[in-house]
């Protein structure tokens, strides 16, 4: 029979895509394995990730999407979803036994070598190999392999604690609670219990696998790997196989999107421009935005700036004249583009004429950054972009903006820093980032030559999957 790999996003786009990237990777290095992809689908992301995977399968790639059937339970709405609501929790798990029989299906016609997940907290009983996919940094990770010992050390909540309480994570700087990700700071919170309950599935999983790369976090690596994480248990062998970044088209960037912006930067001197992108949930508030346009106006540099609609309703179109400051799009017309709502950031940042990049911290953001050897400023909003940025403050030392809350109130850094941090970012005033930045894109590279550590990696995981077949 053939040999199979099949793998098992959470259901969202964005691991959908991710995973699409790590079969795609899988198939570039061994491409006689054949690819399964499970597909569960929020009845309210329909849309999306079937357009996604429509694409996908008009491509050359042999990968085959298997769409399992959805419970017949009330699914949560949006909202729950949005909010790591308990709801969507338990509706993802009403799957289970639906992913179970796909396996058992897939195995009639295949060897199926690994069964590759995404989900936290729920064991999937079968003889398979399983394998969890963590789609950010290992900074991230160690902190939630952690997560039970430090939570053992205090009754409270880490939203509780006094904010200059510092964490001790192994392989991570001092972290204050307001670093955390916000489902992290309340015990009580759903999601909590979620990357909790991974210890539990640690005994059962045969591998972990990481989209970085050991140059980029060594001391959490090192953590991880020694088994620091996890002091009263065993850690499943780890396999960095990064960078993995997602292009423009895979994205869903249209021909005119793309064209815009790259016409654009063709015409600007190279490394001149200044790009800001803050994520799909990227939105500042009204006073934060005309705080932004003021202090780019002032810094004189050339710059691409996608903006969104401030909250709390970010999906209400409102024009860009309405929400920057009178007049700042015609003073600055001849210097700066201003994008609404999305760009093609991966084709942005390929673009020689970019020279700093301002970024919200997601891991794909940092990613695209370092693969493309731009230097970073940044500038953490939600989920866990403030723990990300305290990491690459210690290991590149870089020196985010002031930290702001989930919803964009927490204050309001005024232009005149704005301004200096751009300014700096550029190599105008102070240190600058690009001796740094383009090291970090050589070893990014180096990680996948031959005998690289991500090329190695890799090599490492198929063989253990062939391993378990001998």
């Amino acid at each position: 029979m053939k040999e199979a790999i099949v793998l098992y996003p959470a259901a969202t786009s964005h691991q959908m895509i991710s995973m699409v990237e790590l079969a795609k990777l899988i198939l570039q290095h061994h491409p006689n394995i054949s690819i399964t992809i499970l597909v569960a689908i929020m009845p309210f992301d329909t849309s999306t990730i079937s357009t996604y995977i429509s694409s996908i399968s008009q491509t050359s790639l042999p990968i085959s999407f298997l769409s399992l059937p959805q419970p017949s339970e009330d699914p949560p709405g949006p909202a729950a979803a949005a909010t790591l609501g308990k709801a969507a929790f338990d509706y993802i798990r009403l799957y289970t036994p639906k992913v179970l029989d796909a396996l058992k299906t897939i195995s009639l016609t295949s060897t199926v070598l690994a069964f590759i997940i995404s989900t936290f907290g729920i064991t999937y009983d079968t003889p398979i190999p399983t394998y969890l996919y963590f789609t950010s940094g290992a900074s991230s990770f160690a902190s939630i392999l952690y997560l039970p010992t430090i939570h053992n050390q205090t009754t409270k909540s880490f939203k509780d604690l006094p904010n200059n309480t510092p964490l001790h994570f192994p392989g991570l700087p001092p972290i204050k609670p307001s670093h955390l990700p916000e489902p992290l700071l309340d015990r009580g919170h759903p999601a909590y219990q979620e990357f909790f309950s991974l210890g539990t599935l640690l005994p059962n999983l045969k591998g972990m696998i990481l989209n970085t790369f050991d140059m980029l976090e060594p001391q959490a690596i090192k953590a991880i790997t020694e088994g620091a994480c996890v002091p009263k248990g065993s850690t499943p062998p780890l396999y960095c196989i990064g960078p993995r970044i997602v292009d423009a088209k895979q994205r869903g960037a249209s021909d005119d999107a793309l064209s815009k912006c790259l016409l654009w930067l063709d015409k600007q001197p190279s490394q001149s421009v200044v790009f800001l992108c803050f994520g799909r949930k990227g939105a500042f508030s009204a006073p934060q935005l005309k705080e932004i346009a003021f202090g780019l106006e002032r810094s004189k540099q050339r710059f691409m700036w996608v903006v969104r609609n401030p909250p709390p309703n970010s999906d209400t179109e409102r024009d860009l004249e309405e929400l920057l400051p009178e007049g700042f799009l015609k003073r600055t017309k001849e210097r700066g583009l201003v994008l609404k709502s999305w760009a093609p950031q991966a084709a942005i940042l390929s673009h020689q004429a970019v020279g700093g990049f301002v970024t919200h911290c997601g891991w794909n953001s940092v990613l695209e950054a370092v693969t493309y050897g731009v230097p970073m400023l940044p500038w953490p909003l939600y989920a866990e972009q403030r723990l990300n940025s305290v990491v690459l403050a210690e290991e590149i030392k870089l020196t985010p903006m002031p930290f702001l809350t989930e919803d964009g109130k927490g204050g309001v850094v005024s232009s005149e820093e704005v301004e200096r941090k751009v300014r700096e970012l550029m190599g105008l005033e102070g240190k600058g980032f690009r001796e740094s930045s383009s090291m970090m894109k050589i070893m990014a590279m180096a990680a996948w030559t031959n005998g690289g550590s991500s090329f190695t990696a890799l090599s490492k995981l198929v063989a253990s999957w062939k391993q378990e077949q001998s």
